[in-house]
């Protein structure tokens, strides 16, 4: 039952316009196990960047609106990847599944023309395992982490402490064994008073991870507030300066 315990599907997903979604379209792609994912794209402006948002462990992507607007937006294009099992898609979440479910969408901007010198990979808590993994394996223009972590063993450890749960996992997502093989810029964005992902995760990932990189600690937020304490506004800040790169 521990897939269980990890993800928590919302299978209910509305057209983009029913969810406040302007310009975004439904687009499906298949994965490499033979899945049809639905997902939602909007394309970016001319000159700007486009976001590949993998999303943390509940919900949907309809759940990302509010807090992508801005970006959005702001000229950056987006692709909300829609996960096996997910808002209903085919399929249950795994570790693995989810990266196959990456690659695929990462596919469908290559063959949307977008090049990957001008992806963004942005991944939500648990979706910061599939960022790191999927940036580890193909160069992208810059990572962004929001509440990220080492595994999900350690996070599971911690919670878990009387168990073995280093022996006992099935998904482990090892950001901590990848993130040195990024070699794009990267931002990390982390709540001080996280009570399900502690920062010193987020921290032990910063340390491990390779120049160019920058994090922000944020004293007031926790786990799923990001976005009341100035997330929006460090992310696009960050996406300012890699449009204009210091001389």
């Amino acid at each position: 039952i521990q897939r269980s315990l990890m993800y928590f599907p919302d299978a209910n997903l509305p057209a983009p316009g029913d969810a406040g979604a302007p310009g975004f379209a439904a687009v499906n792609y298949r994965t490499a196990d033979g899945l049809e994912l639905v997902s939602w794209y909007r394309p970016a402006r001319k000159g700007y960047s486009t976001l590949v948002y993998f999303q943390g462990n509940g919900g949907n992507i309809s759940h990302r609106i509010h807090k992508t607007r801005p970006l959005f937006e702001a000229g950056h294009g987006l692709l909300l990847v829609g996960y096996r099992g997910y808002g209903g898609n085919p399929g249950s979440p795994s570790e693995d599944g989810l990266y196959q479910d990456a690659r695929a969408a990462l596919a469908y901007l290559q063959g949307e023309g977008v090049p990957m010198e001008r992806v963004v990979l942005l991944g939500e808590s648990l979706g910061s395992g599939v960022a790191v993994r999927m940036a580890s394996e193909i160069k992208v223009g810059a990572v962004i982490l929001e509440a990220p972590y080492t595994s999900t063993v350690d996070v599971g450890q911690a919670a878990y402490f009387f168990l073995p749960v280093s022996l006992l996992m099935y998904d482990r997502f090892p950001s901590i064994d990848l993130i040195a093989d990024i070699g794009a810029p990267l931002l990390i964005i982390h709540g001080e008073r996280d009570r399900i992902i502690p920062t010193r995760f987020g921290r032990r990932l910063f340390k491990a991870a390779r120049q160019p990189k920058e994090a922000h600690f944020l004293p007031n937020a926790g786990h799923n507030d990001l976005f009341e304490h100035g997330l929006t506004a460090i992310e696009l800040d960050f996406l300012a300066r890699l449009r204009k790169p210091s001389r």
